[in-house]
């Protein structure tokens, strides 16, 4: 096909990549550790890793893995939030040969066992607040190896002692539990000091990672991963971020290494790959930020440093733009915010880009995708709408409902074909059928157009189309023009059942004027919508449901309408 979006690239940045540089994302790591040793990998609690101490950890864990019977190829579920001990486990796990199962730690114990079940994993490193949830489930499951850990594990000295001490103290955060023959992961990565690491065999087809879908609709799937799928997508990342990193207008200073704040969780596809192993290829600092919820804890752990790269969705943004101690902090470092995950609104935007000066560069991507697919130019000066371009060596088209492509400028199902997309779905050849084209793209489920210069906008889910009178009313653009009232926080759209129309349009709004009214809100939206579009209700609410990444559940809003 043509690429004609090609000429829309920033200086600089190749047209394609070459996964084979690598043989293994292994191999990379390897050389990542070795060229990075000197430097701080990964900051939490204020307590620093260097790349060489990550180097010798990962490599005493995988050692221990070897040691327990656990194959090459088997699978080891990883569920914790953003600890020193995650990219030891993460790996750890790689260089064993093994596969990392990547799992929500705030899962129900229903969503564990399936999980657990479908990955059929045979051990988990899990954080001792969830031990609890692990212990209904584990015998129903293939675990033979539970490997348990605190959250000052790796703090050291006093400082780890007092941070597990206090997380214990309070109770609700590390319920009882009982696992007999679980083991500490301190434990287990001073026994792998005194083994050997058998080095293994990879290759680009070997299984890397099952990274599940959120499961909102249906059964949850793991996306099967190949080491080539990540390390492409790797290169591509490293490739696309060039501009903001060596531009001019915002220098950064020589041989300074990159910092760059984790807060979204690592179990999650974005974080996984963006902060994670895109951190390691590139030598980078990554501020762990355990809850970003606690925006007071966020800002105190961030302060200190001079931060490079933000990732983050839409309400992290939104939410921090709006709180004072972020907004004293000293933004001259920042070269990169990407947004993902979710629809960036424009209020939001041009909030962030007023206080820090730097444009959310909104990319797009799944877990199926590695994840990134698409991208803004991340030397923009402003925020552009889009979902950007796609990414070097990818393919983008708009298919209809036939599969064909449809012309630029209207409106089809996003499908994506890159070395970056998954093998399929673990063990579900029907579903992987179900969502690859003949010629090998991706059917994402997303609506979206792309115009003559080959930017790609996102219209919304088919699932979360509203439809009024038989027109198609979209989510995302009611929710940008209500975001744009000073006195809204937070919104969301949903379409609920009405007599005259099938479906009308409601809003879930979290206020930030406590004086705004229903009807105030919906005599704004009319001012910019076209009648079948606007709302018919407005209902205001003190918080709004999310997933652990913060994206809002449309799914659960609908279900209470």
């Amino acid at each position: 096909m043509q690429k004609f979006w090609l000429a829309s690239y920033p200086a600089g940045v190749p047209h394609d990549i070459d996964p084979g540089v690598y043989g293994s994302l292994v191999d990379l790591i390897d050389e990542a550790f070795r060229v990075h040793a000197s430097r701080t990998a990964y900051v939490g609690f204020g307590v620093s890793m260097s790349f060489a101490e990550l180097d010798a950890r990962s490599l005493a864990f995988a050692a221990w893995l070897q040691s327990t019977g656990l194959r090459r190829g088997d699978r080891v579920a990883l569920m914790m939030p953003n600890v020193l001990q995650y990219p030891v486990a993460l790996a750890g796990v790689l260089r064993a040969g093994m596969v990392i199962v990547n799992v929500n730690p705030l899962y129900t114990a229903r969503e564990l066992e399936h999980q657990l079940k479908d990955s059929g994993a045979r051990a988990i490193v899990i954080l001792e607040n969830f031990a609890h949830v692990l212990q209904q489930v584990v015998a129903n499951t293939s675990v033979e190896k539970v490997v348990v850990t605190g959250m000052g594990d790796l703090l050291g000295g006093i400082k780890g002692m007092l941070v597990n001490a206090v997380v214990k103290h309070v109770k609700k955060m590390v319920p009882a539990w009982d696992l007999p023959e679980a083991l500490s992961f301190r434990e287990v990565v001073r026994h792998g000091q005194s083994l050997a690491l058998a080095p293994v065999q990879l290759g680009h087809d070997d299984l890397a990672v099952l990274q599940y879908t959120g499961g909102t609709t249906g059964v949850s799937k793991g996306a099967a991963l190949s080491h080539r799928n990540l390390i492409a997508n790797l290169l591509q990342s490293e490739a696309w971020i060039q501009p903001a990193v060596n531009n001019p207008k915002r220098p950064l200073p020589a041989g300074e290494p990159i910092t760059v704040v984790c807060a979204l969780p690592l179990y999650h596809i974005f974080a996984f790959t963006i902060c994670a192993l895109l951190g390691m290829r590139i030598g980078a600092k990554n501020l762990l930020i355990p809850n970003p919820r606690d925006l007071d804890a966020l800002v105190k752990e961030i302060r200190p440093h001079r931060v490079n790269i933000f990732p983050a969705v839409n309400t992290l943004y939104n939410a921090l733009v709006n709180h004072e101690g972020f907004r004293q902090l000293d933004f001259s470092g920042l070269v990169v915010s990407n947004g993902g995950g979710m629809a960036v609104q424009a209020a939001t935007a041009e909030k962030w880009l007023a206080l820090t000066g730097c444009p959310i560069c909104e990319g797009y991507g799944l877990s199926e995708t590695s994840p990134s697919a698409t991208c803004n130019p991340t030397d923009t000066d402003a925020y552009s709408g889009t979902i950007g371009l796609p990414l070097p060596s990818t393919e983008v088209v708009m298919l209809d409902d036939d599969g064909q492509p449809v012309a630029i400028g209207e409106r089809g199902e996003i499908a994506i074909r890159g070395p970056q997309v998954m093998t399929g779905y673990w063990q579900r050849p029907d579903e992987t059928a179900r969502v690859f084209t003949s010629d090998g793209f991706f059917r994402t489920g997303d609506i979206g157009v792309t115009d003559e210069r080959g930017f790609v906008r996102i219209v919304d889910r088919k699932k979360d189309m509203i439809l009024v009178s038989g027109f198609n009313v979209y989510p995302n653009e009611v929710e940008q023009v209500a975001a744009m009232h000073p006195g809204v926080l937070e919104v969301a759209a949903v379409g609920v059942p009405d007599e005259k129309t099938g479906e009308t349009v409601k809003l879930f709004v979290v206020r930030k004027d406590p004086a705004l009214t229903e009807q105030a809100l919906m005599e704004f939206c009319a001012e910019q919508l076209t009648g079948y579009k606007r709302p018919r209700q407005v209902e205001f609410r003190n918080e709004l449901p999310k997933t652990n990444v913060g994206k809002i559940l449309r799914r659960a809003l609908r279900e209470a309408a």
